[in-house]
């Protein structure tokens, strides 16, 4: 069951169409990732969708409601997790769980969330002492502390450390196989491969591409072999094609069919009685694959 529906969004200023007619959907207990270039359209989509901001056309419903209409009962329903938040300094994290989930019909307990999010160890130190990877997850805690149906993630893991971007990204998937359904925005396109089920591309306020991460990645043309030149040993006798590139004695190959073109050139160097040192079969990542869409949308852009 969707709980986000867009249906032909615009949002204009003046002349300028910020968000050209977008339309998807967000299922129930589903990760969707919302990426684009800045001035895509992203914060404008999900300013819509939070209630924050008025569309100039089209529909959109979130849990069944109109966001742009709806009141407390509907803020009770979804958390945000904004890029930055503007909570007072002089609280600790204990006042400030306290002051925000007061609102809520059934806040999670205090000292769950603190462990939620890793700050256990900080709970009554004040915020203005905290780092900005705490910063952030103290964000995150103001987010789900009210049980949320859907939670609006806004580059999430904006300043923490590798260790607890994956913390972070555990918690959002346990989050969700306890039935909450998020939209988030990153930056991080690895982010988006590990956590999204679904992701939309936006670029000039439209909706570019739209699909899993695995079907994204599966659209883009080639898979990349790379390995370095065994000494005395050239690259025709390892039958790599004309089109290869060879730089610094490493081979680079970009293949729509990277099974056939390496069980060939496996093939030729075990018949030279070598080894293929450094090789590499690479697939396109998400990242690649959102490069390649900006690039070509650019290039439409440019001919009109």
């Amino acid at each position: 069951m969707a709980v986000i529906e867009v249906r032909d969004l615009y949002k204009r200023y003046g002349g300028i169409d910020a968000v050209a007619g977008v339309s998807f959907d967000v299922a129930e207990g589903e990760v969707y990732g919302l990426l684009g270039h800045n001035g895509a359209g992203k914060s404008t989509t999900v300013e819509i969708l939070e209630g924050h901001r008025r569309l100039t056309s089209g529909t959109v419903s979130v849990l069944g409601a109109d966001p742009g209409e709806s009141g407390r009962e509907f803020r009770d329903r979804i958390g945000i997790v904004l890029q930055t938040s503007g909570v007072e300094k002089q609280l600790t994290i204990r006042e400030a769980l306290r002051f925000y989930g007061s609102p809520s019909r059934d806040p999670r307990p205090i000292d769950e969330v603190v462990e939620m999010v890793g700050l256990t160890a900080k709970i009554d130190a004040r915020i203005g002492t905290l780092s900005g990877g705490q910063r952030r997850r103290l964000d995150l805690a103001l987010g789900i502390i009210g049980r949320p149906e859907i939670l609006f993630l806004d580059e999430p893991t904006t300043g923490f450390d590798p260790v607890a971007r994956r913390e972070s990204w555990q918690l959002i998937q346990q989050l969700c196989a306890g039935g909450t359904t998020v939209l988030l925005t990153t930056h991080y396109l690895d982010e988006a491969e590990q956590l999204a089920d679904r992701v939309g591309v936006l670029a000039g306020g439209r909706l570019i591409a739209e699909g899993t991460p695995e079907q994204l990645m599966a659209s883009a043309p080639n898979t990349t072999i790379s390995f370095r030149l065994p000494d005395g040993i050239s690259a025709d006798q390892l039958a790599v094609p004309p089109d290869a590139v060879v730089e610094a004695g490493v081979v680079r190959l970009e293949t729509e069919q990277p099974t056939a073109l390496l069980a060939v050139v496996a093939a030729a160097a075990v018949e030279c009685g070598v080894e293929l040192v450094g090789l590499s079969v690479k697939r396109p990542s998400l990242e690649d694959v959102f490069l390649q869409l900006g690039d070509d949308d650019h290039d439409t852009e440019v001919s009109r």
